[in-house]
């Protein structure tokens, strides 16, 4: 695993650069609809032309479903991470100028959560993540792959301003010409990608309102709360590029699921994940 270097950026719902997500916008504590933002390492994008209305997710208990209560590796440091079973599981507090503390607790890349006290503004702040390099973030094409799937399980403190997602870099990781980054959204609290609401995309039984911007940054952004399920990220990919969002034949370098913190409503909230993977043949 490679360390990544993290760009910091002013706006809630942007996602993180290499293990993080993209540009988004929030909705202020006194409002219902959201306003706009930044990435865990992308640009800030433009005010969006239609608002969404995001249904406010259930609060989880503050323990581990899996409880992961003797951590194999435990981390407070801004760009600390863990490799384990061909994952990498990264606290990611890619803004430090404007983060709080976070500590990462881990008992395996698929078993562990984050305990983060982030103050009561707008910009993402954090993006502790696990995911999976491929060809050392050099990528493969995606015509080399006939399945992209992925298992999910994770669930935020129902408090503050956040969105758990994944976050795919395609043709290369973070802030550079010609990459792209898709994000899709299982969770959301308060924001609001960047860009415009393009069209719907549904799967497995879920809606998807897909985002876009000129900068190469799409976003899937779930009607529903999904605390777990699978996607078929190849299915996703191939919709994006025939919409013309996602330029032909991508490498895919790198696709990772965690959470974005903006703002954990004035004290520690706690995010857990109980289950990722990624199969690629």
């Amino acid at each position: 695993m490679l360390t990544i270097p993290f760009l910091a950026v002013a706006g809630c719902g942007d996602g993180p650069v290499g293990g993080a997500a993209a540009p988004a916008v929030v909705v202020p504590p006194s409002t219902t609809a959201p306003s706009v933002p930044a990435t865990s390492a992308t640009p800030v994008s433009p005010t969006p032309s239609s608002p969404v209305v995001v249904p406010t997710p259930t609060p989880p208990s503050t323990t581990p479903v899996r409880g992961c209560r003797s951590p194999e590796f435990t981390t407070s440091d801004a760009d600390g991470g863990w490799s384990d079973g061909g994952y990498y599981v990264h606290n990611n507090m890619w803004n430090q100028d404007e983060a709080g503390p976070e500590t990462l607790r881990a008992c395996a890349y698929d078993n562990w959560y984050v305990d983060s006290s982030q103050p009561d503004s707008t910009s993402v702040k954090t993006y502790p993540n696990v995911h999976k390099d491929i060809n050392e973030q050099k990528g493969k094409p995606f015509n080399d792959y006939s399945v992209i799937r992925t298992t999910f399980a994770g669930r935020g403190p129902g408090v503050g301003i956040y969105d758990v997602a994944y976050d795919l870099w395609l043709n290369g990781v973070g802030d550079g010409k010609g990459v792209s980054e898709l994000m899709v959204w299982t969770e959301n609290l308060k924001q609001q990608p960047s860009g415009d609401k393009l069209a719907t995309y549904t799967a497995g039984g879920s809606t998807y309102d897909v985002w876009a911007d000129d900068d190469g940054y799409v976003a899937f952004v779930s009607r529903a709360t999904q605390y777990s399920g699978s996607l078929d990220l190849k299915a996703m990919i191939a919709w994006a590029i025939g919409k013309g969002l996602i330029p032909p034949n991508p490498t895919v370098n790198q696709i990772g699921y965690g959470i974005e913190f903006c703002s954990t409503g004035g004290g520690k909230a706690r995010f857990t994940l109980t289950d990722f993977s990624v199969t690629m043949s």
